[in-house]
């Protein structure tokens, strides 16, 4: 019978404080696991699994609408294209590094602050490709030769290089001022996002106000602009989670279905005592395999007792 071993996982109390998320009670993996446990968590439920998916899937989307453009504008020679050129070669590479971001980032302390330094530099750099192409392909006719178009990437690329540097820098504060960390690194985000997307509210306004007539591009902008605010809401206040702390570690119910199968009983953790497994020592990463879940958890609980 072919099992597949999976990862122990473990709730908010087992890891260290920078592991931790707020809202999300379990489905942490250990801290000091390995690249291959990394991969193979991935194939897992854990509280970065849909992180992990939802930014890698959508890497080969973009790859593959790159490939489609590719067949039919001329990158090499139209230097019209070339914005667009940018803009697609950063939109691929965003979610990929992100998706690596997550995978990665229980390696160790010091591998999750740089899993993550290499997410925000990413960000700033899919904000700059939207700067490219929102100057070049976005701006008022009113605003074309302004000073504001012809000194907009340089002050986008100085944007993405400062607020990369702050939401890294929020890294280094998070445990001692957690708020401050929280408000350094959603400044960092909506700054680069409010300035590249200038010329797009202006023309959105003027639409609004009757001065165009309404498109099909409109409709898309206005998507994007309402995703993008829902998306910084979400983040900057940890909803639904905050609401209802261990009720979306994963997605709904789905993680009761799966904790039964790969993670200790938890009685021995709500009964006071200690962890059958401590994640901070040297001990290798041990392995479930799902047909013989219910001995594992049997093992645990008789190794439980003696710690008592």
């Amino acid at each position: 019978m072919l099992s597949i071993r999976l990862p122990q996982l473990f709730d908010i109390h087992q890891v260290p404080k920078v592991f931790r998320e707020d809202g999300i009670m379990s489905g942490y993996r250990h801290p000091r696991s390995s690249a291959v446990d990394c991969i193979l968590s991935s194939f897992q439920m854990t509280n970065e699994t849909v992180n992990i998916w939802t930014h890698f899937l959508p890497t080969w989307y973009f790859l593959w609408r790159f490939s489609m453009l590719c067949s039919t504008l001329d990158f090499l020679t139209e230097s019209y294209t070339w914005p667009l050129l940018v803009y697609l070669l950063l939109i691929c590479l965003y979610p990929f590094t992100s998706s690596c971001a997550h995978t990665f980032s229980s390696m160790s302390a010091e591998a999750r602050h740089i899993c993550y330094f290499f997410d925000y530099g990413a960000l700033s750099l899919y904000s700059l490709g939207c700067a490219v192409t929102y100057g070049s392909y976005v701006m008022p006719d009113c605003w074309v030769n302004s000073w504001l178009h012809q000194h907009f990437v340089t002050i986008a690329i100085g944007n993405s290089l400062f607020c990369t540097s702050m939401s890294c820098y929020s890294r280094f504060v998070e445990l001692q001022f957690p708020h401050k960390s929280k408000v350094m690194r959603t400044a960092a985000f909506v700054v680069p996002f409010l300035f590249d997307s200038f010329p797009l509210f202006y023309r959105l306004l003027s639409c609004c106000w009757g001065s165009c007539s309404p498109n099909e591009a409109l409709a898309s902008h206005s998507y994007h602009l309402l995703f993008a605010f829902l998306t910084c809401f979400l983040f900057a206040s940890h909803l639904p989670e905050r609401l209802a702390p261990g009720r979306f570690d994963y997605i709904g119910p789905i993680r009761v279905l799966l904790l039964q199968d790969v993670q200790i009983d938890g009685r021995v953790l709500d009964e006071g005592h200690e962890p059958a497994v401590d994640v901070l020592d040297d001990e290798p990463l041990l392995w479930f395999s799902l047909p013989a879940a219910l001995h594992e958890e049997m093992h645990f609980l008789r190794a439980g007792s003696s710690w008592l």
